[in-house]
């Protein structure tokens, strides 16, 4: 199943652009998109407002960061490096802060066995805040721990 914004559901319910709401932090994020532009500001104030943004609105925010030069995010003023395994935890918390969101839960358990794919996705490390294998990967790990979870 190729995830996409335009897709029909419940594709389009796993988009990074999808508004479901979470908290990292302490911080509201209205989605996943905010999340990830946010991390491209080394300003805690710019982030939070990042993190209310939505699909494109929040896409739009963080387009021109140059974040690549140096390969460094940031979150509430902690420097991360793309490549390391500190960003990857970094990830791996959002991801898992997303899936206490309802709506998300649903989507998500909607897709069955299906192999999740995200056409659009880039997938090299230093190109974007995260690949296709990253997203992906997480959307499986979450999904085979609700399924794991679910009464019988």
């Amino acid at each position: 199943m190729d995830i996409k914004s335009k897709s029909a559901y419940p594709s389009c319910a796993l988009s990074n652009f999808a508004p479901h709401p979470f908290i990292i932090d302490g911080v509201e994020c209205a989605s996943m998109e905010g999340f990830l532009q946010a991390l491209k500001f080394k300003e805690p104030d710019i982030q939070v407002e990042v993190c209310k943004l939505v699909g494109i609105k929040a896409k739009m925010r963080g387009k021109n960061k140059n974040w690549h030069r140096n390969q460094k995010l940031y979150w509430l003023g902690q420097e991360y490096d793309r490549q390391g395994a500190e960003y990857q935890i970094l990830l791996d918390r959002a991801y898992n802060a997303l899936s206490q969101n309802e709506k998300f839960k649903k989507a998500l358990l909607a897709t069955g066995n299906a192999t999740l794919t995200h056409s659009i996705g880039r997938q090299k490390k230093n190109e974007t805040v995260l690949t296709r294998s990253e997203f992906c990967s997480r959307l499986t790990r979450i999904r085979n721990t609700l399924n794991e979870n679910r009464p019988s």
